[in-house]
């Protein structure tokens, strides 16, 4: 029994990530089941040794008497049926000691331990990675419209992006609905453009970029009337709508501050916030300026159709005076919005959002979206955004899957005599699954996009495919981790010429890309 000992303790010893862990863990059992011939053939010096301990340790009879024994038990008669008959020859005359029920007990709770270790820790993230060239044989661009928020995917991301999630239930892991729980979340974001892995370029050209994008500490269950709630602060990602095939974000308030969740309301939930972000580029007598957002939503209301959501945000930014004696206006503004959603809808879902910003509130952002504060003039008050997304996931089998979007989106800043800017897309990914492995997406969209107040004012369209055979892990539309190899191809309108592609296209209306790329979440 010696000779499994020193691996029970080196597993004991083990901390660190979860994988780690779980991987000691089934060591260990391996381990232990490989000794069941040996137990076997102890068991008439065992049950001696029981009765020998009886008077001596009468309140560790039961203890000593485990699960454990009779799973040695079981393996024992499997081994003397035939059921198995290589354990004994692998193990034979390497156990010096008899193995003893105190060994069963302690082996027992350290796997126990690891067991717990590996359910408070978690692990969590995104990624996508891989290499393209342009058809004039430099690394891939991507093709985005001037003045479009967002640009499709597939086979249009020039870069390596990661999101890597820590997670530590360090207070009632199992959320036990009699006791509070707790938890710490921590988020890296990482980017590079691909260029090179290792090596940083004069001027920042190809550096490798990493930010903390959450720190935040979650509770719950701390209010016997409210056992949902829950509160956090810290730096978080903050209930954000997502449209996937284009990666726009029609609300995010992502940011520091604090608040709280699922509040019970009868009709639905509630989640109230406070949510900051600032600009260092900026400075007046009163420090860096700062917006501040109130936050509040009203959720998961049951009604026609599906469930409904609405939510008001109030923003507001202390002005002043720059060391360049330039005035920044004090200013503030208001959001709200509604959204619809079906949650189950053919194999998918179906989202429609109605959104409507003005002033410092007009961009529907704290700071998640890269823009904290509208670049500050003293007509910001005066600014106006009106946005509408629909977006469904229609999937009514396992060999075909198809995702539409809709994004139509009017901004004004204000200043006299500007117009409203204008941005219209719309696009779909079908999916079509050939095996449990194999599958192909081809992804369409179009952008039109006119800003009549631009240096240039430009008014224009732009139209991309991509057909991308793939290597997925599932027959659904987000089965994950995928290998896929892509072919882009987009062409542009006069009017954007210019402004799409990069220099490779500088002077041209169409461009095509091709190359490889991985992406997965877990």
């Amino acid at each position: 029994m010696t000779a499994i000992s020193p691996g029970i303790t080196a597993a004991a010893q083990q901390s660190g990530q979860s994988e780690q862990l779980q991987q000691k863990v089934d060591e260990l059992k391996q381990e232990y089941q490989a000794t069941t011939q040996a137990m076997s053939l102890r068991i008439a010096a065992l049950e001696q040794e029981i009765e020998q301990q009886k008077e001596a340790a009468a309140q560790n009879k039961a203890r000593t008497i485990s699960t454990a024994e009779l799973a040695a038990q079981q393996a024992a008669k499997k081994i003397l049926s035939g059921e198995s008959n290589d354990v004994g020859a692998q193990f034979q005359g390497r156990l010096t000691n008899a193995p003893t029920y105190d060994f069963i007990r302690d082996a027992d709770q350290r796997i126990t331990k690891l067991q717990e270790q590996a359910g408070v820790f978690e692990f969590h993230g995104y990624f996508r990675s891989g290499y393209g060239l342009n058809s004039e044989g430099g690394q891939q661009v991507a093709f985005q419209a001037p003045g479009a928020e967002a640009k499709y995917r597939l086979g249009n991301e020039a870069e390596t992006y990661a999101e890597l999630i820590f997670v530590d239930n360090w207070l009632n892991p199992d959320r036990q609905s009699d006791k509070a729980w707790a938890k710490a979340e921590f988020m890296v974001e990482a980017n590079t453009t691909n260029s090179t892995s290792y090596t940083n370029f004069p001027n920042g050209i190809g550096n490798d970029q990493f930010r903390f994008r959450e720190a935040f500490i979650q509770m719950g269950n701390v209010i016997e009337s409210q056992p949902d709630a829950k509160f956090w602060a810290g730096e978080r990602y903050y209930r954000r709508q997502h449209v996937d095939i284009n990666d726009f974000y029609p609300l995010d308030l992502s940011g520091y501050g604090g608040g709280v969740e699922d509040l019970d309301v009868k009709v639905g939930k509630m989640a109230v916030a406070f949510l900051s972000g600032a600009r260092p580029d900026i400075v007046t007598q009163n420090g860096v300026l700062a917006k501040s957002n109130i936050d509040v939503r009203i959720y998961d209301v049951k009604g026609p159709l599906g469930l409904w959501a609405g939510w008001f945000d109030y923003a507001t930014s202390k002005g002043g005076t720059t060391p360049s004696d330039i005035l920044i206006k004090t200013s503030d503004g208001y959001a709200f919005g509604v959204r619809h959603q079906r949650l189950e809808w053919h194999g998918g879902f179906h989202s429609f959002s109605f959104q409507y910003g003005t002033g410092a509130a007009s961009n529907f952002s704290s700071n998640g979206a890269g823009v904290v504060i509208p670049d500050p003039n003293r007509y910001l008050d005066k600014s106006r955004n009106i946005l509408i997304t629909e977006q469904m996931l229609f999937q009514p089998n396992d060999r075909f899957a198809i995702y539409p979007i809709f994004i139509y989106q009017r901004t004004k800043d204000g200043i006299p005599r500007h117009d409203w800017n204008e941005w219209v897309s719309f696009g779909a990914r079908p999916e079509f699954f050939f095996t449990k492995y194999l599958s192909l997406a081809v992804e369409g969209g179009f952008d039109h996009v006119k800003n009549p107040n631009a240096l240039g004012q430009y008014d224009g369209w732009l139209r991309k495919v991509t057909f991308s055979p793939q290597i997925g892990a599932g027959r659904k539309y987000f089965s994950r981790p995928v290998l896929r190899a892509f072919v882009t191809y987009a062409n542009w309108s006069d009017g954007l010429k210019g402004y799409v592609g990069g220099v490779p296209y500088q002077n041209r209306t169409s461009g095509l890309t091709y190359g490889v790329q991985a992406e997965s979440w877990w």
